[in-house]
């Protein structure tokens, strides 16, 4: 029946049922060496390139903790407002998987590094809502496996599978919410705008490079219905390894309307794990969720707890960095810009690109003028992130510095940058390159003025009439001799000028 459930509107779901939240974020560790072996962790090796007896867990082989990753785990969970616990173990987490070649997972359980946090968010018309966060703990993350001959790399239809366990042992920190209740009709947004902030926080520890599309970090949204008012659970799926925050606002979304419509069809909603289908928009059954007995998790034999002393814990406080909204305040103050502008840098992904290149010496305004008005278009025809243009910030505060010091007009400005991104060299390069410099030599522009003047005699006299408007023809024809390399307001002056002696 839930394969073929009709959805309920959005807003009817809303109006009769209150949905709760809870979010598992999986962040891939940037540590040079995995969670318990020596291996390296660089993304995009060859397959099986990057393993050891002790990932592959092979008999007799013996793991050993990553200090680093237990300094990222504590240094996460500080500036998510845990508490470090003083005594903690691992466990081992039990259950059979092809890209699990231990047959179980080096993970906590019952004794996580961090626990009873929380993260506020602001959302876009200036409400915050607090997150609470359960636990951070822990893990090694599993192998990938590649589906051949399916469809878009599913395993249905595919004829065999590969196995690659480069990615076996690779350090995880896994951030599990508190039941996140009372979010009504806003209740996908607060999902995106949480995983969005937890990217932006852990980004700016250093610890992860939080690349969602590669898998460096994975949310798994669950959902609940309940009717309003009611104060009774629903039923909770898990929809997996949600892998952009545009997934993730529409799979909270698309399970709302789901579940709506699987209990106004009279069914039960199956406590299960769900996979989220890019194309469709829409979330398809995938296993019947286990509970932690299923696991039989029991300690690990062969690691010693982990028991951080209040010096370590407190000066791992001391490297935490100014956090992403602390920054945007200061920001904000320092360029005198309102709390619209400065969501817009962010929702534009511009804010770092901006402030990198009014370190290299740009005026704040004209930065963020070029980053969101033409890079960002820029960006939007080659298909790209703005991050991922060819072009730098201190390219671009040249390009501003050279408007500023009228050796370029905003128009050949843009020339310029469409050089440096076409991968013609700096911009001094393109400009000399191009020839793209400003007529500066006054003598050369007068006798561009005066060729004007010449050819449209009846412009001179509307101009003597004291129709100044008119000087729009002549400085349109100067800038088309001129190759639109002089300065128009400079242009102008001069029609006046040459055409009243």
């Amino acid at each position: 029946m839930t394969a073929s459930v009709e959805l309920v509107e959005f807003d009817d779901v809303v109006a009769r049922f209150d949905p709760v939240l809870g979010i598992e974020v999986h962040v891939e560790l940037s540590t040079n060496t995995k969670m318990f072996c020596g291996c390296p962790t660089e993304f995009g090796a060859e397959p099986n390139t990057q393993v050891c007896p002790v990932c592959l867990g092979l008999p007799g082989a013996l793991p050993v903790v990553n200090r680093a990753a237990v300094e990222s785990a504590m240094r996460i969970g500080l500036a998510l407002n845990c508490s470090i616990a003083p005594w903690g173990r691992f466990a081992r987490k039990n259950y059979f998987y092809p890209d699990m070649p231990k047959n179980f997972q080096t993970s906590q359980y019952d004794e996580p590094i961090a626990v009873d946090g929380f993260l506020d968010l602001t959302l876009d018309d200036g409400e915050v809502v607090r997150i609470g966060i359960e636990r951070a703990h822990m893990e090694e993350d599993t192998g990938k496996s590649l589906h051949v001959g399916g469809a878009d790399g599913r395993i249905h239809g595919a004829d065999h599978s590969l196995l690659d366990y480069n990615r076996a042992g690779v350090p995880l920190i896994e951030i599990v919410t508190k039941m996140v209740p009372d979010t009504g009709a806003r209740a996908p947004e607060v999902a995106r705008a949480y995983v969005t902030a937890l990217r932006d926080l852990i980004k700016s520890l250093g610890v992860s490079d939080v690349r969602m599309d590669q898998g460096s970090m994975r949310a798994d949204v669950n959902l609940s219905l309940s009717p309003s008012g009611s104060g009774q659970l629903g039923t909770r799926t898990e929809t997996k390894n949600v892998n952009s925050l545009r997934s993730v606002e529409r799979a909270v979304r698309h399970e709302m309307s789901r579940q709506a419509g699987v209990l106004d069809a009279g069914g039960e909603i199956v406590q299960e794990t769900r996979h989220f289908d890019e194309q469709t928009g829409h979330t398809r059954a995938g296993r019947r969720k286990e509970t932690s007995e299923d696991y039989r998790y029991f300690p690990e034999p062969d690691l010693v707890p982990i028991a951080p002393s209040q010096e370590w814990v407190e000066e791992l406080r001391g490297t935490l960095p100014e956090l992403p909204w602390e920054r945007r305040r200061r920001i904000q103050d320092e360029w005198g810009i309102s709390d619209e502008e400065i969501r817009d840098l962010v929702n534009a992904g511009a804010l770092d690109l901006v402030e990198a290149t009014v370190a290299a010496g740009a005026p704040s305004q004209e930065a963020r003028s070029w980053w969101v008005a033409y890079l960002a278009q820029q960006a939007n025809t080659r298909e790209l992130e703005l991050a991922d243009l060819p072009i730098t910030a201190p390219q671009v505060a040249r390009v501003i510095e050279l408007v500023a010091s009228g050796e370029l007009t905003n128009k050949l400005a843009r020339q310029v940058v469409d050089g440096v991104l076409d991968g013609e060299g700096s911009p001094d390069e393109v400009v000399a390159t191009r020839g793209l410099k400003v007529v500066s030599d006054e003598g050369e522009l007068i006798a561009a003025v005066d060729a004007a003047l010449a050819e449209q005699p009846d412009v001179v006299e509307k101009i003597r009439g004291g129709k100044t408007q008119a000087a729009g023809a002549i400085v349109g024809a100067v800038m088309k001799a001129t190759r639109g390399q002089a300065d128009a307001k400079r242009v102008k002056e001069l029609v006046v000028q040459r055409s009243c002696p």
